[in-house]
């Protein structure tokens, strides 16, 4: 829109000074001859802009001009630069909005917060996506995002993990919640709350009827619920092993959602005890990627099961490449 756009080109002008007509035209994506034009229209609206011709020329506010937001402290100012990942906002389709909301917020500060906040987008970087995680499948949150600002019910096709075809829910959405780079919709379902990764939606149908949520019960009350039944969930086996210390870091990496309780380690001792807790004896074949740097410890049946596992590995590789001559 053309009233966006020129509001666009006032605040980068107002923290930027002179800026030359071709850097606007490629921040704004138009014509250099769309730019001034608009200049023309600030012109006549009383905003005093002017534009030099020639080789260090540009487009320039006359000095002491701007629009003026006050209120917003250093720390306050510092802390908007701090952004969430930004796939976050691709997802939502909101990165075009986000990239003009800062310039907005940029031109609005204080001039002396100004060089901080700056300074604090080019050095604090949050990325909200766990190491090894893999790519994560493209998600349609279109949908979803209609039915949380509309109220509206929902009818889902959604395949939960293991299945092999997709079951159909009519839901109640309370909002969206991003963790750790996976976004869920939550939602509740006969009126108690119930958690859907968006990635395993197979499809979402907007209905006519409007939301029936519990009353009083607001996203962060349906979230903090449900996420406190999954962490406190009870693991049902504990695990003890012992950890060559040089693989200990990369082993607390990669089992970090297993453990029982992070392990004492004194800095000296070539093994370390590391306790786990899995849900059942099967989930400890994962132990066996470090099966040269572990000793499973106890429970006996835990350390039946890696056997078995390693055994069965070494036959494999044993039929592949065939008899030892």
């Amino acid at each position: 829109m053309k009233a966006d756009r020129l509001l666009s080109i006032l605040l980068l002008l107002q923290t930027r000074g002179r800026v030359p007509a071709h850097e606007l035209a490629d921040r704004l994506e138009v014509s250099v001859r769309t730019i001034y034009r608009d200049v023309e229209a600030l012109s006549a609206s009383g905003v005093p802009v002017y534009a030099e011709r020639g080789r260090h020329g540009g487009i320039e506010l006359l000095a002491g001009f701007r629009t003026d937001v006050t209120g917003l402290t250093a720390d306050e100012s510092r802390a908007l630069f701090i952004l969430a990942a930004q796939g976050a906002h691709a997802a939502l389709g909101l990165d075009a909005a986000l990239g003009s909301a800062l310039r907005k917020v940029m031109a609005a500060l204080p001039a002396p917060y100004r060089p901080a906040a700056e300074v604090t987008s080019r050095r604090i970087l949050v990325d909200a996506t766990r190491w090894k995680g893999g790519p994560q499948p493209a998600v349609d949150l279109d949908v979803l995002q209609d039915a949380v600002f509309a109220d509206r019910r929902l009818r889902l096709r959604y395949r939960h993990s293991g299945a092999k075809d997709p079951s159909t829910y009519t839901v109640d959405p309370y909002g969206l919640v991003s963790k750790a780079g996976v976004w869920y919709l939550v939602a509740d379902r006969r009126a108690r709350p119930r958690l859907f990764r968006a990635d395993r939606v197979h499809s979402a149908t907007l209905l006519p009827d409007p939301v029936r949520r519990r009353p009083g019960v607001e996203l962060a009350d349906a979230w903090e619920e449900l996420r406190r039944q999954v962490e406190e969930r009870p693991g049902g086996l504990d695990v003890t092993v012992r950890v060559r210390r040089s693989r200990l870091d990369m082993f607390v990496r990669l089992n970090a959602s297993s453990l029982a309780q992070l392990p004492e380690d004194d800095g000296e001792k070539e093994w370390v005890t590391v306790r786990l807790s899995y849900g059942v004896v099967g989930e400890a074949r994962q132990l066996l990627q470090f099966a040269d740097a572990l000793e499973v410890v106890s429970p006996p049946e835990v350390r039946a099961e890696v056997a078995a596992a390693a055994a069965s590995v070494t036959e494999l590789y044993q039929r592949v490449s065939g008899p030892s001559e």
